[in-house]
């Protein structure tokens, strides 16, 4: 009996665990959990797209200037990363069967041939002429062993983008060499382009037939839905939720308290001795404080009192953009518009702080020895700058990091500085300064208007309450209750970072993803001031969408197709009897329109729209013959053709063809990896990570 209980335990453990998996849609026999996608089978693991995701976004600061990245910015990226590898995956596989290479001997033509890569010209220009500076890159590559562990692998990262970006460049030329135009579709190109169709129409418009006299069956939509099935492929899961929000902005009780503790903050301002420590400890922006010229404090209000005030001076509390804030004038002077400098960088990471500076120190005592400072730079700077003897040009305040701004700017010309800086160790020589004007440091307190825990606390409980009360089918019913606006947040992917009226809702997304059709959100989400309860009305899965799916969105389209069908009837019966287009539109109640020189290349009726169906069947028409009823895009129609003037012959096929296969060449890059990536079935897990 033991034996038998403990086997029969041991079957129920494994139906439990095996439910489980097939529930979270993961696999008994692999580890998931690091699985982000597929493509053609080839994983692509949450790890190595993180660590992308991280040099792509260190890229983005470096080029952009900016700090932290938003929300917004970090999706750009992460979105992009997935990008570049899904088409690294899908194009690998078709560079691999086809033995595409790039050798060694191309990788350094690449970097120093004759014509090297853009990349390459880019990164090693000279700022002036915006030519390649050899000299630059040599040096660089002469020094390429001795850098850093950090810099050496940014150059081998570079490399390998490159030899791909090569690789992609050789495939794509491939693909588009064996693109075609012949002769019979160039001068059926020409021929659309410029042969002319002169005709009359009359139209009874669907706008004529109210929506509410109009009643789709069943049938109706199917019928549409069948013939336009191909337009309704989705390329990823959609899903769609209609969501309340309970406001907990603070009351005014919260925003005097929060005055009150703004007025003891400019207080002890004012007798702070190390106002950049006050900053970091009671500011909510926590921001470096540096000199700024008039127009770049950030508020007319500071330009216009603190170029005017002493040193010391506070202003505030004042309200601004949601915050109260205190402003303490730290010191102004005045100082020059720009600065040309050159230095050398001593990079720390390698040799120490130390090290660094007692270099940077027996340096300085050379180049004051008379030694030459371009000498010297080109030897030992880690900088770009280096091949160009340490020359930076001339600069204004904001071009550089602030210690290294402040040396450049308070010093005066002839003077050689040394200053530490994130970047390492700077041999600074200032050659000359130009202009003057004023500057000020200013250094900002702000103190955001917050609700309160008390107000918190309420708004809360009646969002619980709401949530509390909640079934799958009484969602709306309860919103009526409670007097809120619903909002829908309609075919969200699954990245997505904002939703229409909420700012940061991965959370809220994320939860979207995990619910089923009609549930309502597992709690309340909070995102700043806003209390928030959602309920998940809609899933669009990846691939051909059903009827149900679409049918609120062709309803449109399928009122137009039964409206054609009676309008066509009633021009039907206009035609009966009919010579002339003069007596349908007599008989129909409608006017004639004529049309001069139309063709097929853009067939948009004058102040109406595109109308392909009747300029096709106008342009496969003979003349003076009044057409069969035809149901267009804006109402139901009756055309006589008057005449066709045709163009001259073709007489430049070459021309045409050169055309014609440039569109054809602009559009391969894109349709050539939308093609391998839908060939590839690329499944995608991001929904569940990020």
């Amino acid at each position: 009996m033991g034996k038998i209980l403990a086997i029969s335990i041991g079957f129920s453990l494994l139906a439990f665990i095996i439910g489980e998996v097939v529930r979270s849609g993961g696999s008994f026999f692999r580890d998931d959990r690091d699985l982000l996608g597929e493509v053609s089978g080839e994983k692509i693991s949450y790890t190595d797209f993180n660590k992308k995701v991280d040099q792509n976004s260190a890229q983005f600061r470096q080029q952009s200037g900016q700090g932290a990245l938003s929300p917004q910015i970090t999706s750009y990226v992460q979105e992009t990363t997935w990008n570049q590898l899904v088409a690294q995956t899908v194009l690998q596989k078709e560079v691999d069967n086809l033995g595409l290479q790039v050798g060694t001997d191309e990788t350094k033509s690449m970097v120093s041939g004759n014509e090297p890569n853009p990349q390459i010209v880019q990164a090693f220009a000279d700022p002036k002429t915006g030519q390649l500076d050899r000299s630059r890159l040599n040096n660089f590559l002469n020094q390429l062993p001795t850098l850093s562990p950090e810099i050496k692998q940014q150059w081998s990262d570079f490399i390998t983008q490159m030899i791909e970006a090569k690789l992609q460049e050789k495939y794509v030329s491939l693909v588009t060499n064996s693109l075609y135009v012949n002769t019979l579709e160039a001068k059926d190109d020409y021929q659309n382009k410029n042969r002319l169709a002169n005709f009359k129409y009359a139209v009874l418009n669907y706008s004529s037939i109210p929506d509410n006299k109009v009643t789709p069956t069943d049938a109706d939509y199917q019928a549409y839905y069948d013939e336009h099935k191909a337009e309704f492929k989705n390329q990823q899961e959609l899903r769609s939720f209609d969501f309340i929000t309970f406001n907990a902005a603070p009351s005014s009780a919260d925003s005097a308290g929060i005055k009150k503790q703004a007025d003891k903050i400019a207080g002890d301002f004012k007798t702070t001795t190390n106002d950049s420590l006050f900053v970091q400890i009671n500011a909510e922006t926590k921001s470096a404080i540096s000199y700024k010229h008039k127009g770049q404090l950030g508020d007319p209000k500071l330009d216009s009192v603190m170029f005017n005030a002493s040193k010391g001076f506070v202003y505030g509390p004042y309200l601004s953009n949601g915050s109260y804030k205190i402003a303490k004038l730290v010191d102004s002077h005045v100082e020059a518009d720009s600065v040309k400098a050159k230095h050398i960088l001593i990079d720390e990471k390698t040799i120490g702080h130390e090290k660094a500076l007692a270099r940077a120190d027996s340096l300085k005592k050379l180049i004051d020895g008379g030694a030459s400072f371009a000498d010297l730079a080109k030897k030992f700077s880690i900088d770009g700058s280096a091949a160009k003897g340490g020359e930076l040009g001339t600069f204004a305040r904001g071009a550089m990091v602030g210690p290294f701004e402040d040396a450049a700017f308070n010093g005066k010309k002839g003077d050689i500085k040394i200053v530490s800086t994130q970047f390492g160790v700077h041999i600074i020589q200032i050659e000359d300064q130009k202009g003057s004007s004023k500057v000020a440091k200013v250094a900002i307190v702000d103190v955001p208007l917050k609700a309160s825990s008390a107000t918190q606390t309420v708004v809360y409980s009646k969002a619980q309450g709401f949530l509390g009360s909640l079934t799958k089918d009484n969602f709306d019913e309860e919103v009526k209750k409670i007097g809120l606006k619903k909002q829908t947040a309609a075919d969200v992917n699954g990245v997505a970072v904002s939703v229409p009226g909420v700012n940061s809702a991965r959370d809220l997304v994320r939860w979207a993803f995990s619910a089923a059709k009609g549930d309502f959100s597992d709690k309340v989400y909070i995102e700043g001031n806003q209390y928030i309860v959602a309920h998940l009305t809609q899933i669009k899965p990846k691939g051909i969408l059903s009827l149900d799916d679409v049918k609120k969105q062709i309803q449109p389209m399928v009122l137009n197709q039964v409206k054609g069908k009676a309008l066509t009837d009633k021009l039907q019966s206009a035609l009966n009897g009919a010579s002339t287009i003069d007596q349908v539109a007599q008989k129909a109640g409608v006017t004639v329109n004529p049309i001069q020189n139309m063709v097929f290349a853009n067939p948009v009726i004058p102040g109406s729209s595109a109308e392909y169906k009747l300029i096709g069947t106008v342009f496969g028409s003979q003349p003076n013959k009044l057409s069969k009823p035809i149901a267009g895009t804006q109402g139901a129609y009756v055309f006589v053709l008057d005449s066709f003037t045709n163009p001259a012959p073709m007489t430049d096929a070459v021309r045409e063809k050169q055309q014609l296969g440039q569109a054809m060449m602009q559009r391969a890059d894109s349709q050539i990896f939308e093609a391998l990536k839908d060939k590839a079935n690329v499944k995608d897990y991001r929904a569940k990570f990020l």
